[in-house]
């Protein structure tokens, strides 16, 4: 495995981490919550344009967040499924509708953010650590970035492009001490 991928992995799994309610880059504690996450950040068709997130009480599994086709949300519950320790899963994903409106939208809202010149380095990652999830011409931001005014330069790059009707900043900041 290359650094490059090593590297966007760990990316990867530290805004999933960050998503599941825990510090961004720190390791899960529960064996479970390591190996769903490891699972989750290494699906196919997982893109910055689907939110997955997850809880574990005991050795049930809950899977959250949307997504834009069906096969990452059946794939998510299928690779968590036969995680030994899991013994069960539910699966609370949801499937974005299938809309051009939303995927133009979707493209516009990449452009807009990692155009930025604040937010550009983060456009050269292999998963880049903004999520653009978009639902009707409504956008929702999630993930993690650095600072205070990145989170703000994305919202407001969100909201200025065509066909937006709204759009809910759920960024956190790294460090926000």
């Amino acid at each position: 495995m290359t650094t490059r991928r090593l590297h966007s992995m760990f990316l990867m799994g530290a805004a999933l981490v960050a998503a599941h309610g825990a510090k961004a880059g720190a390791m899960p504690e529960n064996p479970i919550e390591r190996q769903v996450r490891r699972e989750l950040i290494t699906l196919p068709f997982y893109s910055l344009f689907d939110n997955l997130s997850f809880r574990v009480e005991g050795d049930t599994v809950t899977l959250m967040g949307q997504v834009t086709r069906p096969v990452l949300k059946t794939g998510a519950e299928n690779v968590v499924k036969r995680l030994e320790r899991v013994g069960k899963v539910v699966n609370e994903i949801e499937v974005l509708p299938l809309s051009p409106h939303d995927d133009g939208i979707r493209v516009g809202v990449y452009r807009a953010v990692y155009g930025h010149s604040a937010m550009f380095p983060y456009a050269l990652r292999a998963m880049p650590p903004v999520h653009i999830i978009v639902k009707n011409g409504n956008v929702t931001l999630e993930g993690v970035v650095a600072t205070a005014m990145q989170k703000n330069v994305a919202g407001i790059e969100a909201g200025s492009v065509p066909g937006v009707f709204s759009v809910t900043n759920n960024l956190r900041v790294e460090d926000a001490s």
